[in-house]
């Protein structure tokens, strides 16, 4: 299996969320080694949302099955679709593909925007329904800047 690795890079200048402390890197010489810390929170960089994220009593990220994050993915250009990604951006589209990755015009961006691309609650109910146990996207978040919620609870819910 061909592996194409889509992370963006990790480094103090990763560009964070708004109220996220950005992450911090060190090394201390241990004598006969260096211990690297990490400080930053979960949703930094390039990142995988555990259910219990908005759940709250669902699977922490150690019992999300790797099988559901390897395997086979479909890539789809939504980058014409602008900031809401809805389901009519990804029908007929998906085919039988359990994982997906949605590539927007955010993959260029430096600065966090506000208007970010993000899955409607339509698109989210599509995914659902066409079995995707996998979906990732190239901005912040998967939902909107100002959210309830409902399309992290859709898809985490349903095992995504």
């Amino acid at each position: 299996m061909r592996i194409i690795d889509i992370t963006r890079p990790l480094s103090g200048a990763t560009v964070s969320f708004p109220g996220d402390p950005p992450p911090q890197f060190s090394q201390r010489d241990a004598g006969l080694y260096l211990i690297s810390d990490l400080h930053m929170n979960s949703h930094t960089g390039t990142h995988i949302d555990a259910p219990v994220h908005y759940l709250k009593r669902g699977n922490t990220i150690d019992t999300v099955p790797l099988d559901h994050l390897i395997g086979p993915c479909r890539v789809l250009d939504v980058s014409r679709a602008g900031s809401a990604i809805r389901a009519a951006d990804l029908n007929g589209r998906l085919g039988a593909a359990k994982r997906v990755l949605l590539k927007t015009a955010f993959s260029r961006e430096t600065q966090f925007r506000e208007d970010y691309p993000h899955l409607t609650s339509d698109a989210a109910d599509l995914l659902n329904k066409n079995g995707v146990l996998c979906v990732g996207i190239d901005s912040f978040s998967i939902e909107a800047f100002v959210c309830d919620g409902s399309v992290h609870r859709t898809l985490l819910g349903a095992g995504c």
